[in-house]
């Protein structure tokens, strides 16, 4: 079985039905995971995907905030969901394909503006956060699984745009750096972006507050697809899809693809 995902930040379904779309068009993934769509489930515009093929639907949804749904033109199951940290958010959903796959969402809390879980609780949440799912992982170790999402974490120095720079900047801070190193060591996971494209600057996020953010490119690599150790090797054709943060209205962060031969 053969099949691509892709992982998207779209910051508003709702509000970007017509990206969303012209995503699922024009790139055709078999499996579209999306993070932050804003809307409780029974408000999401389903009937615009299913008109497309994307008829299996699992989603996680709040109103106003937070949120992940995976999209999928082939079967999938509702596979369950976690309130890590306790926050109440919809922030995890999984779902398994009918090759035994299970799919992980995630959408990370971003953390705030300052590295300091006393001065900030929203960083202490997001470190809560990444230490449940280590933990999670750690003792019901994953197998034949892929987990995707907005991180909100760029752990390598080639993963931003100014390592030196951002080093006490929220999202590229050793601890949280360190944090997630710790997730994907608890469950064996392998970054198959990296796996597929090991050296480099490569981003998947850029600000709204820079005026033109393309010849900026002060980026981040916040959005992430890993897998098991198991099928790790079955994982290809890694991607970042940098156009689509220049479509109109755009998200501030840009799919990114790989896929796997099962």
């Amino acid at each position: 079985m053969s099949f691509t995902l892709a992982t998207w930040n779209i910051n508003s379904v709702r509000l970007r039905e017509a990206l969303v779309s012209k995503l699922l068009t024009e790139e055709s993934p078999d499996v579209l995971c999306l993070q932050e769509i804003k809307s409780p489930v029974d408000k999401m515009p389903v009937e615009a995907f299913h008109a497309l093929g994307y008829r299996h639907i699992v989603a996680r949804g709040q109103k106003g905030y937070n949120g992940v749904a995976i999209l999928s033109k082939l079967p999938i199951m509702d596979a369950g969901d976690r309130d890590f940290a306790s926050l109440g958010h919809a922030r995890h959903v999984a779902a398994q394909l009918e090759n035994g796959v299970t799919i992980h969402n995630f959408y990370v809390p971003a953390g705030g503006d300052i590295p300091d879980r006393d001065q900030n609780v929203k960083f202490g949440q997001k470190l809560d956060f990444l230490a449940e799912m280590r933990d999670h992982f750690r003792w019901e170790r994953p197998d034949r699984a892929i987990l995707v999402g907005d991180l909100n974490i760029a752990p390598r120095a080639d993963d931003v745009w100014n390592h030196k720079a951002l080093l006490k900047i929220v999202s590229h801070t050793p601890v949280e750096v360190e944090a997630l190193g710790d997730v994907q060591d608890s469950g064996g996971w392998v970054d198959i972006t990296r796996q597929d494209i090991p050296e480099g600057p490569l981003f998947s996020w850029w600000s709204y507050r820079s005026p033109d953010w393309d010849a900026a490119d002060k980026g981040r690599r916040l959005d992430h697809i890993w897998a098991t150790a198991d099928i790790a090797t079955a994982g290809h054709s890694s991607r970042i899809l940098r156009a689509a943060r220049g479509w109109d209205q755009p998200s501030d962060h840009a799919p990114v693809f790989a896929s796997f031969d099962l």
